[in-house]
Formats: C-alpha cells, sequence, structure tokens
C-alpha cells in the first residue's frame, strides 16, 4: 500500500462500517445472480431511489449564496430591531435568487420574475424577508394564487406553458396590468442576478422602542448597476447556456468579485395609510417617491458560495412569519396567505423539521421550544420536559410583543378592500409606460405583442389589449395594431 492509499480516508457504509469493494456487487458465483443480502449494494441503490426532494411549485430553478448585511444609518427611531440597531453592525446572511414559473431543470434567461429571498441570521432570531425583483405583482388576493400559477404552469391536456391560459386569466384580472407592464418591460430578463434590484414588494410593519409603528417597504438596489437582456439574446444564451445566472453568480464570487446591494425603505406613518389615495397594502401599486422618499439602511454584501448546492440552496427554506422584535406584518392580503403558505410548502418538501437543518437553523442564536419528534429530528430536547409553563428550568415567554398590535373592527366575512381615491388598476401601469423613453415603449409593445399573438381566441386578444389601452390608450392603441399584423402577416 503506498503512503497517499494509507493516508486517504475509508470509504464506509452508512453505519459506518468500512467498504471492502466499491466496483463490484456481490454474486452467487461468477457471473451468477446477485445476492440480497449486499446490504450495502441495495443501501446505494434505496438512497439514490430517494436523493430528489419534490421541487418547489414555484421559485423551484435557484442559486444562492451566503453573505453579510452591514447597517450605514442610524434607524433606531423606527425599528428596534437589534440586527439594524446601529451603524457598522453586521448580520450574516444567506440569500436565495430563483425563477418563478420554471421547473428545477429550466433555463435561466427567461422572461419571468426572479425570487429574491434573504436570511438574516440574528441574536433575536432567524428573518426572512422574500421578495422579488419587481416592486409589485400580479394579484392582490392569495386566494387566486393556485389559479395564476396554474396558468404559468403546463396545460393539463397539451403538457406545455399556453398562451390562451396565461392571457385567459391576465385578460380577466385587470389588476395584473401593472406587472405584466415591467415583466415586458426592458427589466424583464435581467441579465444575471447581481444585475438586478430586489424588493420585499409587501408592506411590512416597524416598531420601534417606544412602540411607535410605522409600514415599510424594502428596496434593495443593486451596486453593479442594472443589466438586462432583450428577447433575442435571452433565447441564444438560455440555448447556449441554460445555467447562466447560475454560473455567474458563482464565479463571480469565486473571483472576489463579490456581489452587493444598497438597502434603502420607504416609511409611512401608520395613521397615513387610511386617508392615503390608494390602498398602501395592494401588492399590485408602489408607493410614489414623492411621497415617500427612499431612506438608506444599509449594505447586503454575498461573498461565499455554498459548499453543496442542494443541502444549502434546495434545502433553503425561507417564511415570511420569521419575524424578529421590531418587524411584523402589514394587512397586505398577500402577505397573509403568505405567511401561512410558505412554511407549509416547507413542512410538505422537507418535513416538520426542516428548521434544524444547518442552512435553516439559527446561527447567532439557539431554538429553544417544545417542538419534539417527527421525521429526521435532531434536535430532540433530551430529557427536558416538553411542555410550558413547567417549573424545571424550561424556556419561557417574555410577555413583550414583536410588533405593534393594529386594531381591527367589523364583522367577519368575504370583503373587497377599502376603497381609496385612486384604487385603480391600470393608473400606475399607465404612469409606467409613460416613463418609458420611445424605444423602451416600443420594445415593451414587441414583447407583449409577440406572446399575444400566440393567442387563438379573438375575445381573448380583445380582452387582453383592452387592459392596457385602460392603462394609456397609446400604449392599446400600438398593441392592438402590433398584435393584428403578427396574426395576420
Amino acid at each position: 500500500m503506498s503512503d497517499t492509499t494509507a493516508s486517504r480516508a475509508t470509504l464506509t457504509t452508512e453505519s459506518g462500517a468500512p467498504v471492502a469493494d466499491n466496483q463490484n456487487s456481490a454474486q452467487a458465483g461468477v457471473g451468477g445472480p446477485l445476492l440480497i443480502q449486499d446490504q450495502y449494494l441495495l443501501e446505494k441503490l434505496a438512497r439514490f431511489n430517494r436523493e430528489r426532494i419534490p421541487e418547489r411549485v414555484v421559485h423551484a430553478r435557484g442559486s444562492g449564496a451566503y453573505g453579510y448585511f452591514e447597517v450605514t444609518a442610524d434607524l433606531t427611531r423606527f425599528t428596534k430591531a437589534h440586527f439594524l440597531a446601529e451603524p457598522g453592525r453586521r448580520t450574516e446572511v444567506f440569500a436565495r435568487f430563483s425563477t418563478v414559473a420554471g421547473n428545477l431543470g429550466a433555463a435561466d434567461a427567461v422572461r419571468d420574475p426572479r425570487g429574491f429571498a434573504l436570511k438574516f441570521y440574528t441574536e433575536e432570531g432567524n428573518y426572512d424577508l422574500v421578495g422579488n425583483n419587481t416592486p409589485v405583482f400580479f394579484i392582490k388576493d392569495p386566494l387566486k394564487f393556485p389559479d395564476f400559477i396554474h396558468t404559468q404552469k403546463r396545460d393539463p391536456y397539451t403538457g406545455i406553458q399556453e398562451a390562451d391560459n396565461v392571457w385567459d386569466f391576465w385578460g380577466l384580472s385587470p389588476e395584473a396590468t401593472h406587472q405584466v407592464t415591467w415583466l415586458f418591460g426592458d427589466r424583464g430578463i435581467p441579465a444575471s442576478y447581481r444585475h438586478m434590484d430586489g424588493f420585499g414588494s409587501h408592506t411590512y410593519l416597524w416598531t420601534n422602542a417606544e412602540g411607535q409603528a410605522y409600514w415599510v417597504k424594502y428596496h434593495f438596489k443593486t451596486d453593479q448597476g442594472i443589466r438586462t437582456l432583450t428577447s433575442a439574446e435571452a433565447a441564444e444564451l438560455a440555448g447556449r447556456d441554460p445555467d447562466s445566472h447560475q454560473r455567474d453568480l458563482r464565479e463571480a464570487i469565486d473571483a472576489g468579485q463579490f456581489p452587493s446591494w444598497t438597502l434603502k425603505v420607504q416609511l409611512m406613518p401608520v395613521a397615513d395609510a387610511a386617508k392615503y389615495r390608494f390602498n398602501p397594502f395592494d401588492l399590485t401599486k408602489v408607493w410614489p417617491h414623492a411621497d415617500y422618499p427612499l431612506v438608506e439602511v444599509g449594505r447586503l454584501v454575498l461573498d461565499r458560495n455554498p459548499e453543496n448546492v442542494f443541502a444549502e440552496v434546495e434545502q433553503a427554506a425561507f417564511s415570511p412569519n420569521n419575524f424578529v422584535p421590531g418587524i411584523g406584518p402589514s394587512p397586505d392580503k398577500m402577505l397573509q396567505g403568505r405567511l401561512f403558505a410558505y412554511a407549509d410548502a416547507h413542512r410538505y418538501r422537507l418535513g416538520v423539521n426542516h428548521t434544524q437543518l444547518a442552512v435553516n437553523a439559527p446561527h447567532a442564536t439557539t431554538a429553544r421550544n417544545h417542538g419534539r419528534d417527527g421525521t429526521m429530528a435532531t434536535n430532540t430536547g433530551g430529557r427536558a420536559k416538553n411542555y410550558e409553563p413547567n417549573s424545571f428550568g424550561g424556556p419561557y415567554e417574555t410577555g413583550e410583543p414583536l410588533y405593534a398590535a393594529s386594531p381591527v373592527t367589523g364583522h367577519t366575512g368575504t370583503f373587497e378592500a377599502p376603497s381609496h381615491a385612486e384604487d385603480d388598476d391600470f393608473v400606475q401601469a399607465g404612469n409606467l409606460y409613460r416613463l418609458m423613453s420611445e424605444d423602451e415603449k416600443a420594445r415593451l409593445v414587441d414583447n407583449l405583442a409577440g406572446f399575444i399573438a400566440q393567442v387563438t381566441r379573438d375575445d381573448l386578444v380583445d380582452r387582453a389589449v383592452a387592459n392596457f389601452r385602460a392603462a394609456d390608450a397609446e400604449y392599446g392603441d400600438r398593441l392592438e395594431a402590433a398584435v393584428k399584423a403578427l396574426r395576420t402577416g
């Protein structure tokens, strides 16, 4: 045996027994059938059969990296969150970027929103901020989310995404007009994960040490600058390198080119919400910066790649209900639905003990609760009592709310959002269109027309175009002409 061979670690079974031969299965004589007593063979095949877990229904295709968040401004007058306490404080972070509609093997360079999920490993527990690279979304109520995603996924009969399904739903859901204008504009296909902004999208609640509360929106502005792809560039790149975004992020960090984002927030005093001109909790709308200017908070830097993509990216579980003292939810209907749905998705995909996995467990503190047992439980709690209150020294409640209480009144039932002066599905989509340059408008219309022209029914086309005309007359007229030219050409 050579010195090199002698210094190598011994290959073992999962129970730790040494493996004598990893090249040949046990047989009943030379050339004979294999033996069921070859437990090493059965162990390898059985584990291989189970290596895949259910993929995410949305955001299946993703990439991740570790880094840190450093506070650059004092915002303690707005929130008591410890990790935002003073300039210079750093908190470890794990980030996961993703496309939304594609499956695990889909290409990166496609026209699709990008997930922008962050896990802050704070000293008060993990804080998850789960957003996108757009400040708005397609719908307002989580009741419509399964229907919306079904339109983006494969048709039950054809097995592919169908333009008829997409535009039928969008045409019947005019609230989507703003997000669709974002998606088919120049920023609809980022050149990489490093060259896009990120948004919390939802409205959240900040509470300071005195109990004063503010509604807040998060904006992560890329320090690399915005870079995007045209439809033609994306089609070529997706075919040549389906893993383009994954490769770019990993190689940039390996080369020491650490991507970073500057976090800025918009802050609205809680009392402003009731009298604001549109519903500030409507996920299909943005708050104009003229009303609530951006305020700098800190800087996000990603400087370390995962060692194992499955363990650290696929098993990463982000839940918007993971709050820390000083931060809480708003009445945003979509956020309220996600508070349940995200954590439940992880319990299905990864199991009830997914929070004990290294990437999901707290890093700067220790989880102490009375959860026990279940599949793959590693933190069993030993002999400690698993109930509260107890008189055996178990963990106890603090009596200090994480965030300010919100008053509620009225009767239970299903309701539309309370009416505000500009609660309109088209105003902001029209504003966005009118902000664009002539070249940007032309590309937007071309991108939309190319997709709408694939629709087979005239009534679906007419309804889709009508929504954009309601946002801006010129927008609709140009789109109608472009679609007609493609369908009759």
